[in-house]
């Protein structure tokens, strides 16, 4: 497989053909998730080719926000089919990165070591410094594709349910990621007691 070239297609893409609407699943996003996917699979000590695999399905996850915003991970995954043969990915391998791309859909669905591993690059600043500013990328980008429109105590009600329910899982990104995560869902309960978006 050209790794290479199939990351410089992909991202040079999405850099210059995403609507500009798109604030959260930007190509900002996807470096990010390609950056914290590269991270947790060093920690994760998986294999070179597996990591290749992982890399290379975080770089088109959301690659079928070029199509069309909803269904986007069934976007992704054809497009990484038709895709990735150009660049010499084996039948197994592209499998392998399909498979990994239809993790990412939430309710995350993940059960090996590579799936984890993307599931929490995906969601890796929910337990970062810039958790707000990516979540109102995201509120944002809803309103903006009228999705949904929030009030901002709604929106903190919607994200406290969110970081509640989350589970990291991979043992690094519980390690790395957890206390910050927490200290994120304590930010969001002190501004819905105290009553600051109301």
């Amino acid at each position: 497989m050209d790794f290479e070239a199939a990351k410089a297609y992909i991202l040079h893409r999405l850099e210059h053909e995403l609507d500009t609407r798109l604030v959260y699943h930007s190509y900002s996003h996807t470096v990010d998730v390609f950056q914290a996917t590269c991270e947790l699979s060093i920690r994760e000590n998986i294999g070179e080719e597996d990591q290749r695999l992982v890399e290379t399905a975080a770089l088109y996850h959301d690659a079928g926000m070029l199509i069309a915003y909803e269904n986007h991970e069934e976007n992704s995954i054809k497009m990484a089919a038709d895709i990735l043969r150009k660049f010499n990915y084996t039948s197994n391998q592209i499998g392998v990165v399909c498979d990994l791309i239809r993790c990412t859909k939430l309710p995350q669905l993940a059960s090996a070591t590579r799936g984890n591993i993307l599931c929490d690059a995906d969601l890796d600043y929910l337990g970062r410094d810039d958790f707000f500013v990516n979540s109102f990328r995201l509120k944002l980008e809803w309103q903006l594709y009228g999705i949904k429109t929030y009030s901002l105590s709604d929106w903190f009600l919607l994200q406290k349910d969110f970081l509640q329910q989350h589970i990291y899982l991979s043992e690094t990104a519980r390690e790395t990621r957890d206390e910050g995560k927490r200290k994120n869902f304590n930010s969001i309960m002190l501004l819905i007691s105290n009553s600051i978006t109301k």
